[in-house]
């Protein structure tokens, strides 16, 4: 017999981007904010307020939606720039950035399925005259490629609109007018998207939190030296980050941003990557902060930080610091959405999904009335590996969830209000990724990172304390690139940990931000934050496990983070000029958990 009483969940979907926009400029240097404009940031709205009973929060970063806008009145990207000119007027090196760029998409599940893109894609994959490649494809060809490469990212909910109905049955040929209809139709979409959660938050359908406003490692920007307590040994900067008030600054930026777009207090947030740490929390508690919410790993090391035993199902709770409160994602089954279930048939993932929720609710049959189980994720990135985006998996899921009398989804701002809370007897800092900040912070780049941000910002402090009759705008100015600076993009893709196609680019954007202090200020750029951090050779070819990781063993790479924490050898930088062979195998991973070695 059970007790008839449901077991709450809160889902909450974090929507992020970088910050592309260059100083001083309506033009971002990457297209990302503007794909999953179309993509994800409308319809997943949509969707959960399609049904009655389904309360979902919605953490949107202020950052974002400022390029978000910046799109809708007439921002651009270089792949919006290549799009726009008439396949004819092409050069050959357009050509070639086009055929570089344009298929920068999961292949399984937005390339192959479209019989034209597919096509397209072949011919540039498995040409073997790659030095004449711009002169083997015709404008036809290329207008056809500028057009898939853009339509394949708006979301199966929108795609019964014209002018892109139209475009999907076509198929190919596309006219220039046709073309540009379709880019034209892509800025009143995302003219759409703040309104749309105005909409929903005032009637009630959906909750919406904001992260600090450019997304920064607040316990690194409030001390550098808080990185110890997870990895004591770690190499740290040079000079020791330490601005708890850029900390504050960022959270207040944030509670005016929310304030103006929703006419009511920010509740709560997700901080960025899950980061806390206790200086952060007493931040959040001074500026009346609610709720905060952080990852079950960092719960279960707050208990032995205080020397106190794991209780049972300690991340299903409501924990207290002060007046805030803390959620702790259940990890498991937020990367299932997150990582697994892409590969699975809807169906199946949705019964696996609520299948794992019932046994959470049988197991605390007895404490429903306190127990809550978060499911916090990246609320973009995972769908493009999904068939049709994930619009199936979505629906199903929200019907299930909806129409089970056992389950009851709840926002996160409703449960810290209504559930009792318990008090946590210490706070572990760290993040969401493995618990520590190793992604952000101890790599040689990572540290050069931190070293020209603290140069930058005590150039512009003392610059303004000898100056106090400087223009109050343009000083503004100055300090809103220090806050960029403090965003955990830019150290993401520094070190051994993330390499991509872009990271040069995200080195360049970083230091012209500093660059552009100085210039706001009308001083000399110091030489250093002209050299490249970004170094194109890893540091060593190995790599040592620092987390126990328990992949699926089945040649694929599953998802982004399945190997997160494993060790490492780098086969693309091994061998000699000596001798240089057909590389078959690009990186081994190797990892152990309590059982395997993997």
């Amino acid at each position: 017999m059970t007790s008839g009483k449901p077991l709450k969940v809160a889902i909450l979907w974090h929507m992020h981007q970088p910050m592309y926009r260059e100083p001083f400029s309506d033009r971002l240097v990457l297209p990302w904010v503007r794909f999953h404009a179309l993509k994800d940031y409308l319809d997943m709205p949509l969707l959960a307020a399609k049904y009655d009973s389904i309360r979902v929060t919605f953490n949107l970063v202020p950052s974002l939606l400022d390029q978000i806008e910046l799109y809708g009145n007439g921002g651009t990207d270089p792949h919006l720039e290549l799009s726009r000119i008439a396949a004819e007027d092409l050069s050959e090196s357009q050509r070639r950035d086009l055929l570089e760029t344009f298929f920068a998409c999961p292949a399984a599940t937005m390339i192959d399925p479209f019989e034209r893109y597919r096509a397209l894609h072949r011919k540039a994959r498995d040409s073997y005259h790659q030095s004449i490649l711009p002169r083997l494809f015709t404008a036809e060809e290329l207008r056809d490629l500028q057009v898939w490469s853009n339509l394949v990212w708006i979301d199966p909910l929108f795609r019964d609109q014209e002018p892109i109905r139209s475009l999907f049955a076509k198929g190919h040929q596309f006219t220039e007018e046709e073309k540009h209809a379709m880019l034209d139709w892509q800025a009143g979409l995302m003219r759409q998207i703040v309104p749309t959660y105005q909409r929903l938050y005032r009637d009630g359908r959906i909750d919406v939190s904001f992260t600090p406003y450019y997304h920064p490692i607040l316990p690194l920007v409030c001390d550098t030296d808080v990185a110890r307590e997870a990895v004591p040994n770690i190499t740290l900067p040079d000079v020791r980050f330490r601005h708890p008030e850029d900390a504050e600054k960022q959270i207040r930026m944030s509670q005016e941003k929310f304030e103006s777009l929703f006419g009511a207090p920010m509740k709560g947030m997700w901080p960025s990557e899950g980061s806390v740490s206790t200086d952060v929390v007493a931040i959040a508690e001074k500026l009346g902060i609610e709720w905060m919410a952080t990852d079950e790993e960092i719960l279960a090391n707050s208990w032995k930080k205080a020397g106190r035993d794991v209780p049972h199902n300690f991340q299903y709770r409501v924990h207290s610091a002060g007046s805030v409160r803390l959620f702790f994602r259940d990890h498991a089954l937020s990367d299932r959405i997150g990582f697994v279930y892409s590969g699975w048939e809807a169906g199946r993932a949705v019964e696996d999904f609520i299948s794992t929720l019932q046994r959470i609710r049988q197991s605390s049959e007895k404490e429903l009335d306190r127990t809550i189980v978060p499911i916090i994720l990246d609320g973009e990135n995972a769908w493009e590996y999904f068939s049709n985006d994930g619009a199936e998996f979505l629906d199903e899921l929200y019907r299930r969830l909806n129409d089970d009398p056992l389950i009851e989804t709840v926002t996160m701002a409703e449960a810290a209000r209504t559930l009792p809370a318990e008090p946590l007897p210490a706070l572990f800092a760290g993040s969401w990724i493995n618990h520590n900040f190793r992604i952000w912070i101890g790599h040689h780049e990572d540290n050069r990172a931190w070293n020209l941000l603290a140069l930058t910002r005590d150039a512009l402090a003392s610059f303004e304390q000898a100056n106090p009759g400087f223009d109050r705008e343009r000083l503004a100015t100055a300090w809103r690139q220090i806050y960029i600076a403090e965003g955990s993009d830019w150290c993401w893709w520094y070190g051994d940990d993330h390499r991509g196609a872009n990271n040069a680019e995200f080195d360049a954007i970083y230091r012209r931000h500093l660059a552009a202090v100085f210039e706001t200020l009308g001083i000399d750029v110091p030489a250093e934050i002209r050299i490249p951090i970004h170094r194109k050779t890893v540091s060593t070819l190995v790599l040592a496990p620092e987390n126990h990781v328990t992949p699926i063993i089945d040649g694929r790479v599953t998802h982004f983070y399945e190997w997160s924490g494993a060790g490492s050898y780098d086969c693309r930088q091994a061998g000699t000029t000596m001798h240089r062979v057909e590389r078959v195998i690009d990186r081994v991973h190797f990892a152990y958990d309590t059982e395997l070695v993997h």
